[in-house]
């Protein structure tokens, strides 16, 4: 049986949110985009109709079936995310949104005064977390965690906070996987299983997921 999602909408966010200190600087992190695009062009050659909500990146989408919504910040994100979320029927969380933002952005260019700068942070919104709250019967979620420590432990606490079907775990702790890299390894969580791969090309990596969906969603 061919493994298509046509007739579909996936919604899949990607890459960084970069939080704006002043017009300069932000806080940002080392996610390039590499394995959300790598989702989206898996989606849309099974037949998806993706909706790509993505964070700065270089990357440039190649089928026709991917429409980008370009944003920086993660509130930005959120936004195009509630946007598109109830028309989707699978939704994929594989940006790295930043935890934290300045609690003011300076509107001019900090000048370098003094050896210390102070800068307070607020929490971000927990997007994942926010549309699990809105999640219909028919939809499909996955997150995905990347951890350093007790990952599996976190990861699971994580399916349940965020109402997630399934998450896909990434060690930093695991050579060759991560950011910057075009390998990748994970296991994927569910509330039943768990399922580990091996160090793969990012491409193959996405497949193997869109793959597990596919079973998981047409069981």
């Amino acid at each position: 049986m061919e493994k298509t999602f046509s007739g579909k909408t996936v919604l899949l966010t990607a890459g960084p949110t970069y939080e704006a200190i002043d017009p300069v600087r932000f806080i940002g992190n080392h996610s390039t985009g590499k394995m959300g695009f790598a989702l989206a062009e898996c989606f849309a050659a099974r037949g998806a109709n993706v909706k790509l909500v993505a964070g700065p990146t270089n990357l440039k989408p190649t089928h026709t079936s991917i429409a980008v919504t370009p944003v920086t910040s993660a509130d930005e994100m959120y936004a195009a995310v509630q946007k598109l979320a109830s028309d989707a029927d699978i939704w994929v969380f594989a940006a790295a949104v930043a935890d934290y933002k300045p609690k003011a952005a300076s509107l001019k260019k900090i000048k370098k005064s003094g050896d210390e700068l102070t800068i307070e942070l607020v929490k971000n919104v927990d997007i994942a977390a926010a549309l699990g709250k809105l999640k219909k019967e028919h939809q499909f979620s996955v997150g995905f965690a990347l951890e350093t420590d007790n990952e599996n432990t976190n990861a699971q606490e994580k399916l349940k906070k965020k109402n997630l079907d399934m998450i896909v775990l990434n060690s930093l702790n695991d050579p060759g996987a991560g950011f910057k890299h075009d390998t990748n390894k994970i296991t994927i969580i569910e509330p039943e299983t768990t399922t580990a791969f091996e160090l793969k090309q990012k491409t193959e990596v996405a497949q193997d997921i869109v793959n597990l969906i596919w079973e998981r969603t047409h069981a």
